[in-house]
């Protein structure tokens, strides 16, 4: 029986060549610890934050297609080899909000199975951050997300303005929670001439540590609106009913529970003067307008000569800008982590803060393993 020909080692390796010197034990180093920055759909105002992002960090955009088939379902081609590389995926939510997660979702995983090091997710507004407590027999969405994007392959999140603080909790892997306020206390300082003699307003009790944050940095008054023309989430009520309620139930005398009191709202009150001054009303996100709306009305009764309204998150959503534009309201101010250009058109009242420089430069601290402390400098939980 003929034996097998082996052939030599070098001959069946010799297209692999070992680094022959540091030059080159730099490049494959290089290569091996890069990073890029993808857009994770094709809208025009997620590329134009993508794009000064990478303009701040001196990159290209990396190449994909993210686009939609004919029969509804999302399809990501990466056009470009990202193995061993870190990835951060820019992903804004406009109003289809379905596609976006699933946009993201899909990119995620594709960059998973092309050996990407780490993925970074940058969702400057978290989608369904108000899902994020039990409702009636309803589920805690915001939670089912996480678990979405930690299966797909994210490693990492940088978001802005959480709608509750405590979502991080949801997440198995480290969240950067970054901050708005700086950038929108910059635009009351500077646009704003007269702002030393405002007043900042929360429209509710809720938002009033807000405000308070906000108050005590711009060294101004205080104001809180409270009373019948608020519903907040904390007035709704639990629902659930398990077990089911059953008529002419018998109650066990050792465990007959308390009646719970109804709550009866008072008339609607500002606390704090506002007559004669500016009111700014501090919140996180702005969708439907109508509570606002309200807020303007009953600031402009107590005297209170010009209203702004500043929110990081601009959703705008439904009818808002004609409200916003027929409103007592002067001007609503935002930032672009939600796309609003359209109601920007429809409304000139409302104004946009540029918050693409905390964005690049939290991509580039995680990126080069920088500690993130400079980014939240006298930073604290009710900012």
């Amino acid at each position: 029986m003929p034996r097998k020909l082996l052939l030599p080692y070098k001959s069946v390796f010799s297209h692999f060549r070992a680094p022959r010197g540091p030059h080159d034990a730099l490049a494959m180093n290089a290569a091996r610890s890069g990073y890029r920055v993808f857009s994770a759909n094709s809208t025009a105002a997620c590329t134009e934050l993508a794009k000064r992002i990478t303009e701040r960090l001196g990159a290209e955009l990396g190449k994909s297609v993210v686009y939609q088939e004919t029969n509804g379902e999302t399809r990501v081609e990466i056009k470009e080899s990202v193995r061993g590389q870190d990835i951060f995926i820019i992903q804004t939510i406009p109003r289809d909000v379905n596609t976006a997660v699933m946009e993201l979702l899909i990119m995620a995983y594709a960059l998973k199975t092309s050996c990407a090091r780490n993925i970074i997710g940058v969702i400057p507004y978290f989608p369904y951050s108000k899902q994020s407590k039990m409702r009636k027999r309803g589920s805690i969405v915001c939670k089912l997300l996480a678990s979405m994007l930690a299966k797909a392959g994210l490693t990492h999140i940088i978001t802005m303005d959480l709608h509750q603080k405590e979502i991080q909790g949801f997440f198995s892997f480290p969240v950067d929670n970054l901050r708005a306020s700086p950038f929108l206390i910059q635009y009351i300082q500077e646009e704003i001439p007269d702002y030393r003699n405002a007043v900042i307003v929360a429209k509710s009790p809720d938002a009033a540590k807000r405000a308070q944050s906000y108050a005590e940095r711009l060294r101004l008054g205080l104001a809180v609106i409270h009373g019948e023309a608020q519903c907040t989430e904390q007035d709704m009520d639990d629902g659930r009913h398990s077990p089911p309620m059953v008529k002419n139930a018998t109650v066990h005398p050792g465990l007959e529970l308390p009646l719970m009191m109804a709550k009866e709202k008072p008339p609607i009150t500002v606390v704090g003067d506002v007559g004669g001054r500016i009111a700014i009303i501090v919140d996180d996100i702005i969708d439907d307008v109508e509570s606002f709306v309200a807020a303007a009305e009953i600031l402009k009764e107590r005297g209170a000569y010009k209203i702004f309204v500043m929110a990081t998150h601009g959703l705008l959503s439904a009818d808002a800008p004609r409200l916003i534009e027929e409103s007592s309201i002067d001007e609503v101010v935002v930032t672009n982590t939600v796309p609003h250009e359209v109601q920007k058109l429809q409304c000139p009242k409302i104004k946009t803060v540029d918050i693409s420089l905390i964005l690049s430069e939290a991509i580039r601290r995680i990126h080069n393993g920088e500690s993130m402390a400079y980014l939240f400098r006298n930073i604290t939980v009710d900012d």
